[in-house]
């Protein structure tokens, strides 16, 4: 088979897998629906730690995990998620959300996309004024 037939067989199984996938709705961001779909985000990252109380946003787009030793976030990445402490951070407002400044390598700043009236509760929530 000539090499310049082999390049197009392969450039277009490699669109039509992309094709497929985003039309089959594979690509779009996880998002919470539920509280235990947060919890179990959660449980994922952290297992020993008990879960208080769970706030989602509207959006789906992330949720505040209550715990006893204090706050959490959790929120997707790509069809996954990942969790992250709050306590040990500094918390500003935006307009569109929060900003999470941690003191973590892996994730030292995560925007948080929420409604307005949002903001407030989960700043309250977090400990921030």
């Amino acid at each position: 088979m000539p090499l310049t037939v082999l390049i197009a067989l392969v450039v277009v199984g490699i669109a039509g897998v992309a094709l497929l996938i985003h039309t089959t709705g594979l690509s779009q961001p996880r998002r919470f629906t539920t509280e235990a779909e947060a919890r179990a985000a959660w449980t994922r990252e952290f297992p020993l730690t008990d879960i208080t109380g769970v706030t989602l946003c509207r959006s789906g787009r992330a949720a505040l995990i209550s715990t006893p030793t204090g706050p959490g976030v959790v929120w997707p990445m790509g069809a996954d998620s990942t969790a992250r402490w709050v306590a040990d951070g500094r918390v500003t407002r935006r307009d569109g959300g929060l900003t999470l400044h941690l003191s973590d390598y892996a994730a030292p700043t995560v925007r948080l996309h929420l409604d307005p009236d949002e903001i407030a509760l989960w700043a309250e929530r977090i400990g921030t004024t």
